[in-house]
């Protein structure tokens, strides 16, 4: 090892908290320490070159170091790093809030601006819950979530999220929601359509019981993220909007993982035409370069905050850092590449090649579903094939897996017994090829050994 790796090696143990890690494992280990990258491809300190499996979790579109994207945050550089949202404009940022009117889905109109997912949603529940108050319904003051949800993790997002791992121990912290099953047909006995059905019974037995209270519904449209990769049933997600609609309850989607072309289309919601009350993006917004995220209204959210000054309908919320130039700029240099190269319509062939490709697992002891929609997919892996029983948490088999998959080349990390594979919608076919050959003799590295 390099002293400038050990050098590094040494003040990441001793100064850096790394998020969703167990830093009492990490210290003991060799921490990989990225330098440089290179398209779909992740440098280390000590030259080794990865795949970037996983888009630096789920959000890098176009491959690393692309000279478009460098040219406009650097050329933004040279004019403005910064400049405040609060009574005032920049370029960019106007610029990119026509851009995603125009390609959002129909009726989102208006942008707001933040830094992150988690952040977009938080202004997402904090919009629907003042809604109806200026609106003068302050009865509606409740949320629905779903089943194994991941939002972000703020206290607002969290409390809309149902993942007991990483939601529990706040608990106490928490407003309370209300949550309904998400249609998980692999463990659902009665298969999708069953598993469709309960969710749609259990979310219509909650709007006829509790619809004056309830001021959205939020999901992860067609894909859920950190659950699994757990891909919704045809149809399903266009019910629940009929549903909210019927009965009066904001519609929020959270496109943060799916958006920009993730599933096969610009938002999963396209997908079944559905266009939501308030729609929040991140991740792939600026291409994976920079941190800006976004909520989208509809026109009539908007018009419920659109008032004289001394109504205090004000939304008082905002972050310093909100509608960054440089982020901004990022973000429209990617979405013009996304239309330069075709890159959404290019994914369903990828999407295609990639499901060819891992066929070669069905038939494996411990392959349990292979999900996919679009470039997200989800490889549940189990101790039992026939009877589905999962293997345990203290065995780390998707932590393991993942591992092995590093040391042949590819970087990714899972969700529990998991394996995810969210690579670069740029990837070609010869580099998706190339990772799916890891992931798979990783697999069979592991489980069957």
């Amino acid at each position: 090892m390099s002293t400038s790796y050990e050098r590094l090696a040494a003040i990441d143990k001793a100064h850096l908290w790394h998020p969703f890690t167990q830093m009492k494992d990490y210290v003991r280990s060799e921490p990989l320490i990225i330098e440089r990258g290179d398209g779909v491809m992740l440098y280390d300190v000590q030259g080794r070159g990865y795949y970037d499996g996983f888009s630096s979790v789920w959000l890098n579109v176009h491959g690393h170091n692309v000279p478009e994207l460098n040219r406009a945050v650097t050329g933004q550089l040279g004019k403005v790093a910064h400049s405040t949202l609060l009574g005032m404009s920049n370029v960019p940022a106007v610029e990119l809030a026509g851009k995603l009117a125009a390609i959002a889905p129909e009726g989102l109109t208006k942008v707001f601006y933040s830094d992150s997912g988690a952040t977009g949603v938080e202004i997402a529940l904090k919009m629907a819950f003042q809604y109806w108050r200026n609106l003068g319904i302050r009865g509606k003051t409740s949320f629905i979530t779903m089943e194994q949800a991941y939002h972000g993790d703020t206290i607002g997002a969290v409390s809309v999220g149902s993942i007991p791992l990483y939601h529990d121990v706040f608990r106490p912290l928490l407003f309370p929601s209300l949550t309904i099953p998400y249609p998980y047909a692999y463990r659902h006995e009665g298969g999708a359509e069953a598993a469709a059905e309960a969710t749609l019974s259990a979310l219509r037995a909650c709007l006829e019981r509790k619809a004056d209270e309830i001021a959205a519904l939020i999901v992860e449209p067609i894909v859920q993220g950190a659950g699994g990769i757990v891909v919704m049933p045809p149809g399903c997600l266009r019910d629940i909007a009929a549903l909210c609609r019927r009965y009066g309850v904001l519609l929020i989607a959270d496109e943060v993982a799916t958006g920009f072309g993730r599933t096969g289309a610009m938002f999963a919601c396209g997908l079944e035409d559905v266009a939501p009350d308030l729609m929040v993006v991140g991740k792939g917004l600026t291409g994976g370069y920079l941190p800006v995220a976004a909520t989208l209204a509809t026109d009539d959210v908007y018009q419920a905050f659109y008032a004289d000054y001394e109504a205090q309908k004000t939304f008082f919320h905002g972050h310093s850092y909100t509608g960054n130039p440089l982020g901004c700029a990022a973000a429209l240099a990617s979405l013009e590449l996304l239309e330069k190269n075709r890159v959404v319509e290019g994914v369903e062939s990828k999407a295609a090649f990639v499901r060819r490709k891992l066929e070669v697992l069905e038939d494996r002891p411990h392959l349990g579903e292979i999900r996919q929609k679009g470039l997200m997919v989800g490889i549940e892996l189990v101790r039992d094939k026939r009877t589905k029983e999962p293997y345990g948490w203290e065995e780390r088999i998707g932590v393991r897996v993942s591992q092995r998959a590093r040391e042949l080349g590819m970087l990714t990390r899972p969700l529990g017994n998991v394996i995810v594979f969210i690579p670069p919608l740029a990837s070609t076919i010869d580099e998706l090829d190339a990772m799916t050959r890891i992931l798979t003799a990783a697999i069979g590295d592991v489980t069957e050994r």
